[in-house]
């Protein structure tokens, strides 16, 4: 990883220690927008250098692809779909991500590819390997360093939204397959995956993914 920042505040003994992308991931209504800005707060607290962002989106033109991708005016295949969400994707590291990681900034994100891997191939059926291969093209092989898994029962989650966008109001079958790829996904990077029950009340999920990540001062 580029870059250092000026204080620590990822604990030393962290087995996350150095990392500095954090992906915040899980089923619709998971709370992931509420817990990466509140992680933010927290890590700017300590003097932190902090870039939040969120997929798809977050440039100029990642906005209007996620307009598309979103929207309920558009029928997009699901191929193209996985192509979008990567055209998205490869724009936010371009312009945002590999930039604040290069001068030794937090890059905090609210979804990343592991959402593709999850939505794309297993909530769509695309092949995993193809969807990865795609990602990791977009992303010139920059991943997060940790992803935050809250874990949520999709039709908790469903039930928790205001607005559902056209993924969102896809119905609980097609999340409960979201949510299996999410678990075979940490299962299979348990190195990179933090699992958190984002069943709890908002401060106790904030204080697992502190403690989880050594961010305790």
């Amino acid at each position: 990883m580029q870059g250092t920042c000026q204080t620590t505040a990822m604990s030393d003994t962290s087995r996350f220690s150095g990392a500095r992308y954090i992906a915040f991931e899980g089923v619709e209504g998971a709370g992931k927008s509420t817990i990466a800005d509140r992680i933010a707060e927290y890590l700017k607290s300590q003097g932190e250098v902090v870039v939040s962002v969120r997929e798809p989106g977050g440039t100029e033109a990642g906005e209007k692809i996620r307009a598309v991708l979103l929207t309920m005016d558009h029928d997009v295949a699901p191929r193209s779909e996985a192509a979008l969400f990567a055209a998205s994707r490869a724009q936010l590291i371009a312009e945002t991500v590999s930039p604040a990681l290069a001068r030794g900034a937090w890059v905090l994100s609210d979804r990343t590819a592991y959402s593709s891997l999850a939505y794309q191939a297993g909530g769509r059926g695309l092949p995993l390997d193809e969807v990865w291969t795609l990602n990791d093209i977009a992303l010139g092989g920059i991943w997060p360093d940790v992803v935050v898994l809250l874990r949520l029962e999709p039709d908790e989650g469903l039930s928790r939204q205001r607005d559902g966008d056209r993924i969102g109001n896809e119905g609980v079958e097609f999340h409960s397959k979201v949510a299996a790829a999410f678990d075979d996904l940490a299962a299979a990077e348990p190195d990179r995956f933090v699992v958190v029950d984002a069943s709890m009340p908002v401060d106790d999920v904030v204080g697992a993914v502190v403690a989880e990540l050594g961010l305790a001062t």
